[in-house]
């Protein structure tokens, strides 16, 4: 005849038939990311996966370490391992599409090359690219890469990316004189600094390119910079000119996302 456990012994001995597994419970965590670009804290996951906060916590910092979560400050997102088997495709198809009209225009009104790229790391990587004939005068590529600190649509990402995160990526700077290349951390910090006092507006000249000058700055979802996008002429083109349509082309292609996170945010209520 089975003995009934009582007390410490009981919470020992005795496990909850309906409690959910390790592989269900990091589901729930791993689905509470509904958008692949989602930046969420620690109460919005608990929230989101039906999960106590403490489990929520230790199951996050766990998948963290292993890489299949990244966590910035104080929010979390889907790590460079889930975007390896995929999500990180979603992404930028819901960057190309969110942004694809609004730039169409842009390089219309402005008759010059516009960019959309997303930071990887070290890296830009060019998502989209507009403008016709003269896009074939810039040597950027759709699906190419440069550094991020040596473009504009980089720096614009990077002056609102934690400064340790920053330091973390560019260390490596440190000694390096490359004409007018950043020259170290230092001094990237420093132009960073001067991008946020622009009110996010940076500007490149002939850092990436030889002889090609570009404007740009981010886009934002709820979480933060999601991408940034540039405008692309020689150094005979006066940018600054151009920075108020920039502006107000990231603004709105920045409410777009955030209106398509309330409306997913919605939709997750009601079911």
């Amino acid at each position: 005849m089975t003995r009934l456990l009582g007390g410490k012994e009981a919470a020992k001995g005795l496990k909850d038939p309906f409690a959910p597994s390790m592989v269900e419970r990091i589901s729930s965590i791993m689905d509470a990311f509904g958008l692949p670009m989602a930046r969420l804290s620690l109460d919005e996951v608990t929230r989101r996966s039906n999960l106590p906060r403490s489990t929520t916590h230790r199951i996050l910092e766990q998948l963290a370490q292993s890489g299949w979560i990244a966590h910035v400050g104080n929010l979390y997102s889907l790590g460079y391992k889930s975007m390896r088997l995929g999500a990180r495709d979603i992404v930028y198809e819901e960057l190309r599409s969110a942004s694809n009209a609004r730039l169409n225009e842009l390089a219309y009104r402005t008759g010059l090359v516009v960019h959309l790229a997303a930071i990887d790391g070290s890296e830009i990587y060019y998502l989209d690219k507009f403008g016709g004939a003269g896009a074939t005068k810039v040597p950027s590529r759709v699906g190419g890469r440069a550094p991020a600190h040596r473009t504009a649509v980089g720096k614009a990402i990077l002056a609102y990316l934690p400064p340790e995160v920053v330091h973390e990526q560019f260390a490596e700077l440190a000694g390096q004189h490359h004409g007018h290349h950043i020259a170290d951390v230092a001094g990237l910090h420093r132009e960073l600094a001067t991008i946020r006092a622009r009110n996010g507006v940076a500007f490149e000249r002939g850092e990436s390119f030889p002889g090609i000058a570009c404007v740009g700055t981010a886009i934002r979802d709820t979480g933060g910079p999601a991408a940034a996008i540039s405008v692309v002429g020689d150094f005979s083109v006066p940018l600054e000119r151009i920075v108020p349509v920039l502006i107000g082309t990231a603004k709105a292609i920045s409410n777009d996302l955030v209106l398509a996170e309330a409306a997913m945010a919605a939709d997750d209520a009601v079911a």
